[in-house]
C-alpha cells in the first residue's frame, strides 16, 4: 500500500482510530495558536502605539508649553491668521511713506482690536502683528502660560552659585535708603500675570545685557501729513533685540516672565508699535484713552545688527495731531533693561499732522 505523507499538522491517515475529524487541528492547539496570534497582536499594537505618542511629544505647540529657561528656544507663539483681506497697492502719487506698502502684508480694519494680521515676510522672516498687543483673548493659538513654571532663578554668574539680591549702596559706600525690592511689604494683592491693577508684581526683573548689547530702536520712515482714515506705513529699525518672544497678555503672560538673553547675550522679546490722536500738544495725554492703533510684532528675526520692519498702520479717526510710537519688550512686554542709567531705552516717537 501507497503510504501518504504526512499532513502539515503532524499526524497520518494510517493512524489507528484516523477519521475525518481526526486530521483537524486538536482543540488545545487551536487555543494556543489564537492566544499567540493575541499575544503578537496586542504587542505590535503597544508598539506602533509608543512610537506614535513618542512622534505626538516631539511635535511642536501641542500640550503644555515647558517653563522658559535663559538658553530655551522659545516655541513660535504666534501665526498669521490670514482672516484679513490684502493690503491696498499704493496710488501712484502717494509717497512711500504716506501710503501702505504690499509687502508689509495686511492693514487692520479700524475696529478691528484683537487677533493677528500678517505683517509680509521682511528680512527673510514671517512677521506676525499681534493686534492690541494681546490684550483681547481673539486668537485660539497664544502660547498659554503654564501656572505651574516656577519664577525663574537668577543666571549663575560664577563659581559662587546663583547671583543673590545686592544690598543698595553708592560709590561712597553709603547704604541707600530704598523703600524695598520685593513684595513681602506691599499692601496690594499680588499681580497674577492678568492686567489688573493696582496689584504688586513680584516677577524678577531678570537678565539685562550689556551695554554693546542693549536694545535700541528708532522710527526710520513715517509720514508728516495724512488724510483721515488713511492708512499708512511706518518703518522701524531695532538692534540688539531678539524678536522671539511674545506672551499674550490675555492668556496672563503680563509682566508674568523675567527677561532673558539669548547666549550671545541679546535680550529676547518683540516690540509694539501704536498711534493715538492727541487732544493737546501743550500737556500730557490722559493714559486711560486707548490708542487709535496697537500692535506687538515677532517675526523671529533680529539680531546684533539693526534691521528695519515695516508696519502698516489703520488710518486715524479724526483731524488733529496723531502721536505714533514704537518700543522694545521683553516677553512680557517690559521695555528692555539697560545696563546704565543715562542711556535711553529703546523708544521713539513723532508727530503726524490729519486733515480731512
Amino acid at each position: 500500500m501507497q503510504r501518504r505523507s504526512a499532513p502539515r499538522w503532524g499526524w497520518s491517515e494510517e493512524e489507528p482510530g484516523g477519521s475525518i475529524d481526526d486530521q483537524r487541528p486538536p482543540v488545545w492547539r487551536k487555543r494556543v495558536i489564537t492566544i499567540g496570534a493575541a499575544a503578537l497582536a496586542f504587542v505590535a499594537g503597544l508598539t506602533v502605539t509608543q512610537i506614535s505618542d513618542a512622534a505626538t511629544r516631539r511635535r511642536p505647540n501641542t500640550g503644555s508649553a515647558p517653563c522658559a529657561t535663559a538658553t530655551t528656544k522659545g516655541p513660535a507663539t504666534g501665526a498669521a491668521t490670514g482672516s484679513q483681506k490684502a493690503s491696498p497697492k499704493a496710488s501712484a502719487g502717494a509717497s512711500a511713506a504716506d501710503a501702505v506698502d504690499p509687502a508689509a502684508g495686511e492693514v487692520p480694519k479700524a475696529d478691528q482690536t484683537a487677533g493677528d494680521v500678517a505683517g509680509g515676510q521682511q528680512n527673510g522672516k514671517n512677521v506676525t502683528n499681534h493686534l492690541g498687543d494681546g490684550q483681547v483673548s481673539g486668537r485660539p493659538r497664544w502660547r498659554r502660560v503654564n501656572p505651574n513654571c516656577p519664577t525663574p532663578a537668577p543666571t549663575n554668574t560664577g563659581s559662587g552659585g546663583a547671583t543673590s539680591v545686592p544690598s543698595a549702596g553708592s560709590s561712597n559706600g553709603a547704604t541707600l535708603d530704598t523703600l524695598g525690592n520685593d513684595c513681602s511689604e506691599s499692601r496690594l494683592q499680588p499681580h497674577n500675570g492678568f492686567q489688573d491693577a493696582p496689584r504688586c508684581v513680584s516677577t524678577a526683573f531678570g537678565e539685562v545685557s550689556s551695554q554693546d548689547k542693549n536694545p535700541t530702536l528708532l522710527i526710520v520712515r513715517a509720514p508728516q501729513r495724512l488724510r483721515v482714515g488713511q492708512a499708512f506705513t511706518l518703518q522701524i529699525s531695532t538692534r540688539n533685540l531678539v524678536r522671539d518672544r511674545f506672551l499674550g497678555a490675555a492668556a496672563g503672560g503680563y509682566y508674568l516672565e523675567s527677561a532673558f538673553l539669548t547666549p550671545d547675550g541679546l535680550t529676547r522679546g518683540h516690540f509694539h508699535t501704536a498711534c493715538r490722536m492727541l487732544a493737546s500738544t501743550n500737556a500730557a495725554p490722559d493714559p486711560t484713552v486707548a490708542p487709535a492703533f496697537f500692535v506687538a510684532t515677532e517675526d523671529k528675526g533680529g539680531s546684533g545688527r539693526p534691521d528695519t520692519v515695516t508696519i502698516n498702520v489703520t488710518g486715524m479717526p479724526t483731524t488733529g495731531t496723531a502721536q505714533c510710537a514704537s518700543w522694545a519688550g521683553d516677553g512680557s512686554h517690559r521695555i528692555p533693561m539697560m545696563q546704565k542709567a543715562n542711556e535711553i531705552p529703546a523708544f521713539d516717537s513723532v508727530k503726524i499732522t490729519v486733515t480731512n
